[in-house]
């Protein structure tokens, strides 16, 4: 907030922040920050939102709405869908490391390997 000026003639002016009468003085230089303090609000709502970019159930400041717990689905149904696929690779590796392990396995994959025309 700016002070208001009670008289130019005497120099007196009067800051309402503080309740205080004061004379003005030329080696004095008051700013008055009104105009700074939304860009300061804006700024601390970004770094807010910077804050709630590191949890996964949080609301972003420029996504739509009831989009908190987006990145935690999409997490949730990505490692779903890889435990999925490495589960396949691992029970697939395990069975062909038994079919080649015993003698009788062997022999099932050279007859599954063998021509069908018995030449």
């Amino acid at each position: 907030m700016g002070i208001v000026r009670i008289s130019s003639e005497l120099g007196l002016s009067f800051d309402p922040i503080k309740g205080m009468v004061a004379e003005e003085r030329d080696d004095v230089v008051q700013y008055a920050l009104d105009p700074i303090l939304p860009m300061v609000e804006r700024l601390d709502h970004v770094a807010d939102d910077l804050m709630n970019q590191l949890s996964p159930d949080s609301e972003l400041m420029e996504s739509y709405a009831n989009r908190g717990k987006a990145s935690y689905n999409g997490g949730l149904y990505t490692n779903i869908w890889m435990g999925f696929i490495i589960g396949l690779v691992l029970s697939f590796v395990l069975l062909i490391s038994t079919l080649f392990a015993s003698e009788a396995g062997r022999d099932l994959i050279k007859a599954a390997l063998a021509p069908a025309g018995g030449a």
